[in-house]
Order: structure tokens, then C-alpha cells, then sequence
């Protein structure tokens, strides 16, 4: 058992390989982030990429599947505050094998709760060729010697890497009135702010993603859940990040829709990948029953100078539960298409 008093800066943790499919990279996507290039490989030859891959969101669920097995599991994690930056270095194709190495950068005590400490990471994601597909940055909660949040015993790694949907799944509801029509590059307006739609967590979803890629007990047991510092079953930080992008994608379909039917000819601009985003936050667990609202607003955008066919824009994003409370917040960014 790690706690907080185990973990030292310049430690290095490795990780076992995992063998990523296209079937696994097809059923992530179909549900979390259903774009061309994620999910139809014939389509996906002619995207910004060219060929299937990996949704990013994907990438880090992975990651967190490497991370419990190698040694979240084996300690006294209280979860983790949020990411500091996640950088998609190099496209995750069919077939990859994938490991992780976590760097431990520094380790602090925690003034208002002495029974914890936080650890900071620098973890890559590496293919079979040992080159990063993801560096990310980030903390995680340890209880200290005697706090008493020692994992339960159980065979939480029981299930398989690939996502398995539910029998039953709930659907983003769109946000109320019409969409804004999309728009490429040149037309995006700083400042405008989108509801992208709404999703609830139900506790068979919440327990299907975390099997899959975040098996600690209180995103998987409610007993366990209850006996935990979240007090109830909560669904893992990497599912609501994933729930943004599923209405993310909801929303784009919308405004890909109103475009065609205000111009009634030409194809709507097209989104590229992301290279990233920084400063993620949850805020306040996301409990089963829990609806979450998100949000986005543009606040920047840069041409590219290596794609001068596209430009990058950049937006603060949100996830508002049915209180009132945000719950999760990110600073992200995406290549748009510019006018030809």
C-alpha cells in the first residue's frame, strides 16, 4: 500500500503495454466522440489526419486505466483535483501498443487537511515505437499513514480495457432554440458563448466507464462509494470530461445543419484535432442522478502557420450540474477550416 509518505520526487513508475484496437477506438468514439476521423476508417482517409484515430478524450481514459493498474490501486487515492495540461503529441492508430511512464515531480502536504497530501505528475502515453502520444501534468490525493482511505479489497481490474456500453445509455439533450449555423475560421466571433446541451449520469453508465478505465471502488461500488471521501457513487473525472464531448459533438451537428439549410449549397467548414488543452478542473464530484449542462465560449483564435488552409481557435468550456454548481471547467483548443 502507497501513501502520501511514499511518493518522492524523481521517482519513476512504468507500466505494463496495452494493445489498442480498432474496434476499441470505433465503440469509445461512437459514444463520446463520433467524428469521421474516430469512427468510419474510409471517411477518416480524407480528414485533416488522414486514417482512424484515437479520440484524445480516449487517450487519457486510457491513460487512467494505466495509471490504476500500475499503482492507484495499491494506495490510499483520494482522486485528483483536475489536469494541468494535456499536450496530443502524435495520432494513436489501430494496432498501437501503448504504455505509461509517470514522473513524480514534487510532493506537498495539505494545510487544510492534514490526514492528505497531493503528488504531482508528468506522465507520457507511449507507443510501441517508445515516442509520447500524450504528455500530461497533473495532481493527485494521497491519504497519509493512518487516514484510514486504504482501497477496499476487490478484483476491481476483473474487467476489460475496452468500453462496454450499457444495455440502456442516456442521450445529450440539445440546447433549447436553433442553432447558430457553423462557422469557419474567418467568421468566428470572440466572446460568443454556446450551451452545447445536457446529459445524466446514471449509475449503470457511471460503473460501465469506469470499469473500463477508471477502476477505483467509489466510481464502481456503492458501498465502497459510501465508505469513501466522496460519500456516494460518482462518476469518474475522464467520463464527465467525455460527456463534454459528446454534446460537443451534438452541438457541432447542429450547427452543421443550420448551415446547410441557410446556404442550401457547399459543404460546412470542417474540425480538425486538437492539440491539447490546459488547466481542467473538477470542481465538485458528478454523482449518479447528477444532470450536467455544458458550455463553451470562444476567447481566441490564431491562423496556422503550418496548415495555412486552417486556423486554431481556442474556448473556455464548462459543466453546470442541476444546482447551479459548476462542476468542471477547461481551457481547450481545435483547428477549424478556413474559407478557401
Amino acid at each position: 500500500m502507497r501513501y502520501f509518505e511514499d511518493f518522492a520526487a524523481g521517482q519513476v513508475i512504468e507500466t505494463e503495454k496495452l494493445e489498442i484496437t480498432q474496434a476499441d477506438l470505433v465503440a469509445f468514439a461512437s459514444r463520446f466522440d463520433a467524428q469521421d476521423f474516430h469512427t468510419d476508417p474510409e471517411a477518416a482517409k480524407g480528414s485533416f489526419v488522414g486514417g482512424l484515430i484515437a479520440s484524445g478524450w480516449h487517450s487519457c481514459a486510457l491513460l487512467m486505466r494505466l495509471i490504476t493498474e500500475s499503482f492507484i490501486l495499491e494506495s490510499t487515492s483520494m482522486g485528483s483535483p483536475g489536469i494541468e495540461e494535456v499536450k496530443w503529441l502524435r495520432p494513436i492508430r489501430p494496432q498501437d501498443r501503448l504504455s505509461a511512464r509517470h514522473t513524480i515531480l514534487e510532493t506537498r502536504e495539505s494545510r487544510s487537511r492534514p490526514e492528505m497530501g497531493l503528488v504531482r505528475f508528468r506522465c507520457e502515453l507511449l507507443n510501441q515505437d517508445d515516442k509520447p502520444a500524450l504528455e500530461q501534468t497533473y495532481w493527485i490525493m494521497f491519504g497519509r499513514r493512518g487516514s484510514g482511505f486504504e482501497t477496499p479489497a476487490g478484483d476491481w481490474l476483473a474487467h476489460s480495457r475496452s468500453y462496454l456500453a450499457p444495455g440502456r445509455t442516456s442521450e445529450v439533450e440539445p440546447a433549447a432554440g436553433p442553432a447558430i449555423p457553423a462557422r469557419f475560421f474567418d467568421d468566428l466571433v470572440l466572446d460568443e458563448s454556446h450551451e452545447l446541451g445536457s446529459l445524466v449520469f446514471t449509475p449503470d453508465e457511471i460503473v460501465a466507464f469506469a470499469r473500463s478505465f477508471d477502476p477505483q471502488p467509489f466510481h464502481m461500488d456503492e458501498a465502497a462509494a459510501r465508505n469513501s471521501s466522496f460519500g456516494a457513487l460518482c462518476a469518474s473525472g475522464w467520463h464527465t470530461a467525455a460527456g463534454w464531448m459528446a454534446a460537443m459533438v451534438v452541438h457541432r451537428r447542429r450547427q452543421e445543419a443550420a448551415f446547410r439549410a441557410a446556404l442550401g449549397a457547399g459543404s460546412p467548414p470542417r474540425l480538425g484535432p486538437s492539440p491539447g488543452f490546459k488547466n481542467l478542473r473538477w470542481l465538485k464530484p458528478v454523482y449518479a442522478g447528477d444532470r450536467i449542462t455544458y458550455h463553451s465560449r470562444i476567447v481566441d483564435k490564431r491562423a496556422s502557420a503550418s496548415r495555412p488552409q486552417w486556423g486554431l481557435f481556442f474556448h473556455h468550456n464548462t459543466g453546470v450540474n442541476q444546482n447551479g454548481e459548476t462542476v468542471f471547467s477547461f481551457e481547450g483548443c481545435a483547428f477549424v477550416e478556413r474559407r478557401s
